[in-house]
């Protein structure tokens, strides 16, 4: 409950801060702003307390009241600004953003609760995009306890925590005060995707103020799915059981399957679900858009300071959309910079200079501080062309447009007559130049050793494009009329357009899988109350690990799965599991240097390792056994 009131408490701030500073807007542009708000507060400010404080309630309360002061300079000084009179919604509909969020927020709600640790028989269960990166997330959380900052990585002591922290930290805020892991992550999680939902159709309103048009951009964004509907077909007339592998296989379906070069997965279930850092992104990034969206349109240097302060708040919480954003606005800069007129240019400059000085100001201390060595220094820069369809020699899987058109879909063919059918007073232009931007760097540069992991930019620029699609496909709605065939011909579209996608999301909807089971469980819950919260376990090196992800106690070494994509050199702690696993008498020396307090073994120890267990049950005290997983303490 404490932890309830706490995320409340920096959500009302939010809502105060963004009343004030965005009078003139809307009643739901100010709400959903000053709940994103809300979130980025609660993320960064007791972060920051944590320097001095640790990370504890305390960092917390001086957090909260930082934000009431925010909160209250802000109404102070916007006390003689009226708010507008106005419909709530503005001049949208007040039923487009009930048709198009609430499905997809309740959908999210479920899929948050049935995908992140759901009790099934004293065992934890989890979806299938959650099964492999949840850990990760549950780890940062429940490590950050108290913990002093900046952070090490609990699976890794002494290595900088360098991946981006701030949307775990905010669940870590809520354990603080009581709150369950679970609870925390799907209320938290639940409330970032309802954002984004809102956010995007409030940022392709801005662009078109066409209902039709959001509606599209709103739909070929989230159900979005390539062709890949076409080979699932075509498997299903040689086996009719390849449908149903669907929705019961392990990634069969047709927006993820890497055997077919189909990567354009999914949103909502490869993306928002799982990504947690990316859901956190996003929900700070559409408040971005949007607000350069109506700078664009407005030309107002007031827009541009805002847009500079928040953009330069955001790398810790998403590397990837902060420099997606980055290259967004570069883009759209040169195109202003393009038109004709002096004055002009000399006016969008000064503009794009203090909205870039801005944020380089407040983000440089982060990148320098996480983002940089991590990246940098872990060696992941490379160049590398066509993202994923590159074999790393140079070679093409696909042909360049083919594997774009398979991927995206039919949407793909409309991006750019799109993009130039829209007038050159708007901001859709601008915008598309800044997805090109994206795009291109996209295209040519790998940031990480995970190359999959540039869709997290090709995704900016889609968002971005869609709004134009959403126009371009109405007006084309609109010629069509008194033609024979154009609803079919819409039909088909949609269609090939969703299809992939709502498969996908319907094979999320039904998926189980177990992530911790009942031992594992009850011997996390002895480690949380009978153990240091600052003890050093040998375990396996599982990405399920019960230590690392439930208890948030160090341990001597995590998994490749997630080391190695972060750009982190784990080969010694690797090589020193094994030995004190296989051979602990040879190498007791080992205990001392890595600080080893207790051992683990489970199914997963023993079946990676040769245990010698004899060794253990000599030289050790059993602290912990439930048949199936045993602790031991190294005197």
């Amino acid at each position: 409950m404490g932890g309830m009131l706490l995320l409340m408490g920096f959500l009302a701030c939010g809502l105060a801060l963004a009343d004030a500073l965005f009078r003139a807007r809307s009643g739901l542009v100010r709400v959903w702003l000053g709940l994103s708000a809300g979130l980025m507060l609660m993320m960064w400010l007791p972060a920051l307390f944590a320097f001095a404080l640790t990370f504890g309630r305390a960092a917390q309360l001086c957090g909260l009241g930082a934000a009431a002061l925010l909160a209250g300079g802000g109404q102070w000084a916007a006390r003689r600004t009226p708010r507008p009179s106005g419909p709530f919604c503005g001049g949208m509909p007040w039923w487009l953003p009930a048709v198009l969020v609430l499905p997809l927020a309740l959908l999210s709600g479920y899929l948050q609760y049935t995908h992140i640790l759901r009790e099934v028989d004293g065992a934890l269960h989890v979806g299938q995009s959650t099964y492999g990166d949840l850990c990760l997330h549950l780890g940062i959380a429940t490590s950050l306890q108290n913990a002093a900052f900046p952070p090490d990585y609990s699976i890794l002591k002494g290595t900088l925590l360098g991946y981006p922290f701030l949307a775990d930290s905010m669940v870590t805020s809520m354990l603080l005060f009581g709150t369950d892991l679970a609870q925390g992550f799907t209320v938290t999680g639940t409330l970032m995707m309802a954002l984004v939902y809102t956010g995007y159709a409030l940022f392709a309103w801005e662009l078109t103020k066409r209902p039709a048009a959001v509606a599209l951009a709103f739909t070929l964004m989230f159900i979005n799915g390539g062709l890949g509907f076409l080979y699932t077909l075509d498997h299903v007339w040689a086996d009719d059981s390849a449908l149903r592998a669907v929705f019961t296989g392990f990634y069969q379906t047709p927006t993820n399957m890497p055997e077919l070069n189909l990567r354009w997965v999914n949103v909502i279930c490869d993306m928002m679900i799982p990504q947690r850092t990316l859901l956190a992104g996003w929900t700070a990034l559409l408040p971005a858009m949007y607000q350069l969206a109506c700078a664009l349109r407005e030309h107002r240097r007031r827009d541009f300071a805002v847009l500079g302060v928040w953009a330069g708040a955001r790398p810790v919480s998403h590397a990837h959309t902060s420099l997606a954003l980055g290259l967004l606005s570069a883009g759209a800069m040169v195109y202003k910079l393009a038109a004709p007129g002096r004055a002009a240019r000399t006016g969008w400059l000064k503009n794009f200079l203090l909205y870039g000085a801005l944020a380089v100001l407040l983000a440089l201390p982060q990148l320098m501080t996480w983002t940089f060595p991590q990246t940098i220094g872990g060696g992941s820069l490379a160049l590398r062309f066509n993202w994923v369809n590159n074999q790393g020699d140079g070679t093409l899987i696909d042909g360049y447009f083919w594997f774009w058109i398979k991927n995206v879909g039919l949407v793909y063919l409309l991006i750019l007559p799109a993009v130039l059918s829209r007038g050159k007073g708007g901001a859709c232009r601008p915008l598309g130049a800044g997805a090109l931007a994206i795009y291109a760097v996209a295209e040519l540069v790998q940031f990480q050793p995970n190359e999959y992991d540039n869709n997290k930019l090709f995704y900016v620029a889609y968002m971005a494009v869609l709004p134009a699609v959403g126009l371009y496909l109405s007006d084309l709605w609109r010629r069509l009329r008194g033609i024979r065939g154009r609803a079919l011909l819409a039909a088909c579209f949609l269609f090939a357009s969703t299809i992939s996608g709502a498969l996908s999301i319907g094979r999320e909807v039904v998926s189980d899988y177990q992530l911790f089971g009942r031992a594992e469980v009850e011997a996390a819950e002895f480690i949380e109350a009978n153990t240091e919260s600052d003890a050093m376990f040998l375990t396996g090196q599982q990405h399920n690990n019960a230590v690392a992800a439930l208890t948030g106690r160090y341990i001597l070494c995590g998994t490749a799965s997630y080391l190695y994509f972060h750009g982190v050199d784990y080969s010694a702690q690797a090589a020193a599991a094994r030995l004190l696993y296989e051979h602990p008498a040879e190498n007791e020396a080992l205990f001392d240097e890595y600080g080893i307090d207790y051992v683990y073994l489970s199914g997963h120890e023993r079946g990676d390792f040769a245990v010698d267990t004899e060794y253990y049950r000599e030289h050790a005290e059993l602290v912990f056994d439930n048949f199936e997983v045993q602790i031991y303490r190294i005197p």
